[in-house]
């Protein structure tokens, strides 16, 4: 498993994002500490605290 940091700085950006890797068919989460969400999910992305860095964590890209 691979990890990686990422910030957003808007909305426009989350949504760049995540129609990026929703193209991909590997497995994406984000978040920190206990709350993790699918990364490919908006609605799940928009509910983390973004104000700060989240943790990206995947297995592989194809």
């Amino acid at each position: 498993m691979h990890q990686v940091k990422v910030k957003f700085n808007n909305v426009e950006q989350i949504k760049q994002f995540v129609n990026i890797i929703d193209k991909s068919e590997s497995r994406f989460d984000l978040g920190s500490g206990q709350r993790i969400v699918n990364a490919k999910s908006i609605l799940g992305v928009m509910a983390l605290d973004f104000s700060k860095p989240l943790q990206l964590m995947y297995d592989s890209i194809d």
